[in-house]
């Protein structure tokens, strides 16, 4: 078996190392920052919390320290997954390797399926394995430090939800996968449309239809439905509560898949990658 699916997603992490390479950089520069910055303040803060009476607060003042490092690594991901995204399809063209890899017997629904692959599935499961890997790492690190200051480090093994936390984290990474998938799909067709500079082709529509919508009808519609694709995944999907966010009780699973926004953006992003599909099968080289 060829298996063409499969070497296509492979093709796509081989000719472009900077998928994993940048997110590595992030994790090693945050897991740095974090271990020099736990190794003097964690026992205080553990102290302070100790005596605090407010639960939410203390369990928030424990914790931060292995909640928030994640955060960053799959901001990360994303901000790689667009780059990525407006070069999948345009790269091959500008450099003519479409010719090459037209010649295989490799469907152009085959390759752009497996670009799609590789932010909506390879790079959110790469950033999930970094930040658990982190939060495992920084909890070893904590207990050390306590143990070696005097402090000890129940405290810290009792508020840390050993069992919900990795789990909190994947449905949170699920969330965010197809809650981008419009702007993934989106970059991907402006990929196999444009001749040149993808990266205004994709932003200039969207600030046109704004500054026209603003300017005829006095309105921000259009601009206040882009902020919302892009920072309305953790709004609609948690429920936010004093401190970190780490429990079941937070998540809204019935709020987030009611949302039409989601099953709208799905369809979008359908479209979308049915029309760069079309345009690859007709795109010649630049």
């Amino acid at each position: 078996m060829t298996r063409p699916y499969y070497w296509s997603v492979r093709r796509e992490l081989w000719e472009n190392r900077f998928v994993y390479l940048a997110p590595l950089i992030v994790c090693a520069v945050v897991l740095f920052a974090a271990l020099v910055s736990n190794t003097f303040s964690l026992p205080d803060r553990v102290t302070r919390a100790a005596a605090d009476t407010d639960l939410a607060r203390r369990h928030s003042m424990v914790v931060s320290h292995l909640s928030l490092p994640p955060a960053p690594i799959m901001l990360s991901t994303f901000i790689v997954a667009m780059f990525y995204c407006l070069d999948a399809l345009y790269g091959e063209r500008r450099d003519r390797s479409i010719l090459f890899w037209k010649s295989l017997p490799v469907s152009d629904r085959t390759v752009v399926l497996s670009k799609l692959s590789v932010p909506m599935l390879v790079l959110p499961a790469f950033a999930l394995i970094l930040g658990i890997t982190v939060q495992i790492i920084l909890f070893v690190h904590g207990t050390l430090v306590l143990t070696l200051r005097g402090v000890g480090p129940g405290l810290l093994w009792r508020e840390f939800r050993f069992m919900q936390e990795p789990i909190v984290m994947l449905y949170g990474t699920v969330v965010h996968v197809l809650w981008y998938a419009p702007i993934y799909g989106w970059l991907l067709l402006v990929s196999a449309w444009a001749k040149r500079v993808p990266l205004v082709w994709a932003v200039m529509p969207l600030m046109v239809i704004s500054a026209f919508e603003k300017g005829v009808f006095g309105s921000m519609n259009f601009m206040n439905m882009l902020q919302y694709r892009v920072g309305g995944a953790m709004k609609e999907a948690f429920v936010f509560q004093t401190g970190a966010i780490d429990e079941f009780s937070q998540l809204s699973i019935g709020r987030y898949v009611s949302r039409p926004g989601l099953w709208g953006g799905l369809l979008f992003a359908f479209l979308c990658v049915v029309l760069a599909i079309h345009l690859r099968r007709k795109r010649e080289p630049i």
